[in-house]
């Protein structure tokens, strides 16, 4: 399944980027010919700027002389399902064969810069070992997320038993390509308060929606808002790398949304929707008509109901301001994280380094129980208590104290009083769907909007995305879920852009999620919600094993660490429908993973 050969033969090998005419004649500029604005929030009002005339060169390989050849096996060298990473001399690329036909394309995953030879080649795509991203090695397409971009593709030619392979420098060091996009037809003459789709927050699954629709071919306008004051960013860093600046974790740069028409409207709250006239009215009283919309509010932290909750110093982090706070207040201080939640573990494990102290307040008595398992759980709170994280368990705030407004201590349920000079509160989240309560739109008891396998709600045209929604999941039967994580967000975005263009496409990846603590990673493919056991291999003291997850005799998720690519490999499994049962990992063979098992 992939790798290396320890001993490559010395033959010659040519590789060549192909670029289709249609992006060589693509145009940088608008169709009216001018820059397309992005929206922002000034004085209470929407207002539309023209960015700077800096165009997104669509096809940067226009130069031969950009264009390099290199040699690397003779076609007898891979087997079928092989992969093997070539140096070219002024970068890599992956080459495979599957089927008897070979195939080139960029070695890196375009997400996090994954070594895509150490994922896992099946059935057409390459899964990426880390976050589990999909590419089409045919075109070089993503087809699973997380990530935005796809992979360049290289052109392969056989002549007399040798792969000659051309290819560009830029395509050979970029390691990533931007699928061609549609652009507005014209942005002259629109009303300020009507767009054809109106996509209600600007998190990966908006994003995603905005660009799959460009993608298809969409040329009418599209206006994403946010409370947020900046463009799309990448979430998850916030807990990961806390002190990133916001140009540092942007999705995409502010020329992007210019070049392809998407409108941005920052620091706009959506009020309510009025459904029966298709207008979403803002905080403001602005009013803005739509065709479609897309809902992708995501989540609101829940904050501390206790004594003191109103304190300074005290936070939730939810934006790049929240994040570079905390670590500035927390130099050389004491920190208490409330919740050993993914956000608040993450949170601790990076503060460790710069505070004086970090202790860890949780209701459960074991970090994780309820996600991977007390075992598993026990094993990640000896590595956090290896690396001075005290924690205090089974206990609750009772009081936040202060002095001179600022705080000063956490007094917990159980009496014990903690030096505190920054908190940080990781208690879990609510669905953003309270302006919708009185809409019509369809939500459940605990606030998720219900939506069906194409992201639809139950009012035609509306459509719903990310942390906010519960949706069938097929590898549960379609049972409704609501699954808060990066990857899941980003395909509900692009299914839900599908189906407003009538595509008719179900969802149906499969759950795959990350955390980083202390330099080291778990993995996680699957939906172990109610869970009855776990299968444990390999050594939990040693912080290398894999987990496999259980209901009755049914493996419905597995976690790793240091056990790469396990979790791609199962996540492709299921993705295939295939049913993996509790003793095929009970026994540590793993002829399952290619079907050779029960």
């Amino acid at each position: 399944m992939g790798g290396c050969f320890s001993k490559p033969k010395p033959v010659e090998v040519k590789i060549e980027v192909v670029i289709p005419e249609k992006e060589r004649s693509k145009e940088e500029m608008s169709p009216n010919g001018k820059a397309s604005p992005l929206v922002y929030k000034v004085n209470g009002t929407a207002r539309h700027y023209h960015l700077e005339e800096h165009p997104i060169a669509s096809n940067p390989y226009h130069n031969p002389k950009d264009v390099v050849e290199a040699s690397v096996c003779h076609v007898k060298d891979l087997e079928n399902g092989q992969m093997r990473e070539v140096d070219l001399g002024c970068g890599k690329a992956l080459l495979i064969k599957e089927n008897g036909e070979f195939y080139a394309m960029g070695h890196k995953c375009p997400h996090y810069g994954a070594p895509l030879v150490k994922g896992v080649l099946s059935k057409g795509r390459v899964r990426c070992p880390w976050h589990g991203a999909c590419f089409n090695i045919s075109t070089g397409d993503i087809e699973d997320f997380p990530g935005l971009d796809s992979l360049p593709r290289f052109q392969v030619k056989i002549e007399k038993e040798k792969v000659y392979i051309r290819a560009s420098k830029q395509a050979l060091q970029t390691q990533r390509r931007t699928k061609m996009m549609a652009k507005c037809i014209s942005l002259s003459n629109y009303n300020l308060s009507s767009t054809n789709v109106l996509i209600i927050g600007a998190g990966a699954a908006g994003l995603v929606c905005a660009e799959t629709l460009r993608q298809e071919g969409f040329s009418d306008r599209i206006v994403m808002c946010t409370m947020d004051r900046h463009l799309p960013y990448d979430r998850p860093k916030l807990s990961k790398s806390m002190d990133s600046h916001p140009e540092q974790i942007a999705l995409r740069p502010k020329e992007f949304f210019r070049a392809y028409d998407i409108e941005v409207l920052t620091e706009m709250q959506v009020a309510a929707v009025d459904i029966k006239n298709k207008t979403a009215v803002f905080k403001d009283g602005f009013k803005m008509e739509y065709n479609k919309l897309l809902i992708a509010t995501g989540n609101t932290p829940k904050a501390l109901s206790c004594k003191g909750k109103e304190v300074e110093n005290v936070f939730n982090i939810r934006t790049p301001e929240d994040a570079n706070r905390v670590v500035k207040l927390a130099t050389s201080k004491n920190v208490v994280i409330v919740g050993a939640s993914f956000l608040g573990m993450e949170v601790a494990a990076y503060l460790t380094e710069r505070a004086h102290s970090v202790s860890v307040v949780e209701l459960e008595e074991v970090p994780f129980k309820k996600f991977f398992g007390e075992r598993v759980g026990r094993a990640v709170m000896k590595m956090f208590e290896n690396n001075r994280v005290k924690f205090y368990m089974q206990t609750e705030v009772s009081e936040l104290r202060e002095q001179e407004g600022k705080l000063k201590e956490v007094v917990l349920k159980s009496g014990k009083v903690l030096r505190a000079d920054v908190c940080v509160v990781g208690i879990g989240a609510v669905p953003a769907t309270g302006f919708l309560k009185q809409s019509g739109i369809n939500i459940d008891s605990k606030g998720f909007i219900v939506v069906n396998k194409m992201m639809q709600t139950n009012i035609p045209g509306v459509f719903a995305a990310g942390d906010a929604v519960t949706f069938p999941l097929a590898l549960r039967n379609n049972k409704k879920v609501n699954v808060p994580h990066w990857q899941m967000a980003h395909m509900h975005g692009r299914i839900a852009a599908l189906n407003m263009l009538a595509h008719g496409m179900e969802i149906s990846t499969v759950p795959y999620l990350w955390t980083a603590m202390f330099g080291k990673s778990i993995r996680y493919a699957g939906h172990g919600e109610g869970f009855d056991d776990v299968v444990i291999q390999g050594d939990l003291d040693e912080l290398k094993f894999v987990a496999f997850y259980t209901k009755s005799d049914e493996v419905v998720a597995v976690a790793s660490m240091n056990y790469d690519p396990i979790v791609s490999k199962v996540a492709e499994v299921l993705a295939a429908g295939r049913t993996i049962r509790k003793r095929d990992v009970e026994t540590g063979d793993m002829s399952w993973l290619t079907g050779k098992g029960s």
